[in-house]
């Protein structure tokens, strides 16, 4: 019955396999310094990204690197795949969900090809960022996670 009373948690997974890490540690600038928001990072060891919270599919680029998603409090999340894939014009990567679609932590929303990211010299780096995320605290811990694995909540 106290159970009513709580408040809810939005919890955060990894998006990939792979040693998340602090936005602040990303090695691009843009991220580090949190322009773009507040956020975490993933360096892949595993090609499959699933989504990190329970919401919403919003965009999805035209150039399949990133895709725009909203949580259950409505924050902005963006999943960037790799650091400056933009220009790689969408070659190495499959968008596996549609605009509007409903997700959450088992939901598989792309596939990255890392080699071929790697063969570009694009990092692999994978961020999460709250992109509205003034309204939001961003509680993780970082370490070697398997994708889907709860590492933390949004407050």
């Amino acid at each position: 019955m106290f159970n009513l009373f709580k408040k809810k948690r939005n919890e955060v997974a990894s998006p990939m396999t792979g040693q998340v890490i602090l936005i602040t540690e990303v090695e691009d600038a843009v991220f580090s310094s949190k322009a773009m928001g507040d956020g975490f990072a993933v360096k892949p060891s595993e090609r499959n990204v699933y989504s990190p919270i329970k919401g919403k599919v919003t965009s999805i680029f035209p150039t399949k690197y990133a895709i725009g998603l909203v949580d259950e409090k409505g924050l902005d999340v963006l999943v960037h795949i790799g650091i400056d894939t933009v220009e790689l014009a969408g070659n190495g990567f499959e968008i596996t969900v549609q605009e509007g679609a409903n997700v959450d932590f088992d939901t598989q929303v792309a596939t990255v090809d890392l080699a071929y990211l790697k063969s570009k010299n694009k990092p692999t780096t994978t961020m999460v960022i709250w992109t509205n995320g003034a309204k939001a605290t961003l509680a993780i811990k970082p370490g070697q996670y398997t994708a889907k694995t709860i590492i933390g909540e949004v407050k």
